[in-house]
């Protein structure tokens, strides 16, 4: 869909496998502005290669992984070093979640009730991974904009289940790319923030590399998340990929 603005049809080519929604540059709306923003690194398919270092005050580590993904129903995340954790792999189609443990030959479903969970010991959690939420439909948005930013105020609707009380998603108004996610509990409290930063060219599309997660109630910790390579609509990403068969196979 096209905003209409000053009297004219603008178009704006954005950060996916197809021409997104345009943006109006007077009164646009927040859930358009989300469900773009959630787009980003999926658009209609996607593969990925990401290397993720958690950091606490006792150690570092850092982990390489590869990814797949067909729009928000389906992702698939294999971890491909260091040796000790390689194969470990995570599936996810629409509302489901799987984990496969090559160590134990073992799949393990991964319930609802564990989708806040932390993911391989990150501060990531398992629904950060492979958005289970859909932003849009769980929460109401209210929009404030300045001269260089949109800031979209997520509250959750009543039958959401979640942790959150608050996400704050704020928007460069310029670039049109996300610059930071703020998290917060049922008492106002800011939990957590999700810091986007170093955007580079992919393909055709420009958009933060580097993702910072920082717990602000675990002193010491952050997830940073970079991609080293991120390609849209790859010929080889078909659905096959996204199966039980596949979480297990060996390479």
């Amino acid at each position: 869909m096209q905003l209409l603005s000053a009297g004219r049809w603008i178009t704006i080519l954005f950060m996916g496998l197809i021409a997104l929604p345009a943006l109006a540059e007077t009164a646009p709306d927040a859930t358009q502005i989300i469900d773009e923003m959630e787009a980003l690194y999926r658009g209609e398919s996607s593969r990925a290669e990401i290397t993720m270092t958690v950091q606490t005050p006792n150690f570092q580590r850092e982990m390489k992984m590869a990814s797949a993904a067909m729009g928000t129903e389906q992702s698939f995340i294999r971890i491909l070093a260091p040796k000790k954790d390689r194969g470990i792999s995570t599936l996810k189609v629409d509302s489901e979640m799987w984990n496969y443990f090559p160590k134990i030959n073992k799949v393990i479903k991964v319930p609802p009730s564990m989708m806040m969970g932390s993911w391989m010991g990150s501060d990531f959690t398992n629904d950060d991974l492979v958005k289970e939420t859909t932003l849009t439909d769980e929460y109401n948005l209210s929009l404030d904009t300045t001269e260089d930013r949109y800031t979209i105020t997520l509250i959750p609707k009543q039958q959401t289940v979640t942790v959150w009380g608050k996400i704050e998603y704020v928007v460069d108004r310029d670039r049109m790319v996300p610059l930071q996610q703020n998290f917060y509990d049922d008492r106002d409290e800011l939990i957590r923030k999700l810091v986007f930063s170093e955007v580079r060219q992919f393909g055709n599309h420009a958009l933060p590399s580097r993702l910072e997660m920082i717990p602000l109630n675990k002193e010491g910790h952050k997830t940073t998340i970079v991609y080293d390579e991120l390609t849209f609509n790859p010929e080889d990403v078909d659905p096959s990929v996204f199966t039980l068969r596949n979480l297990k196979s060996r390479f």
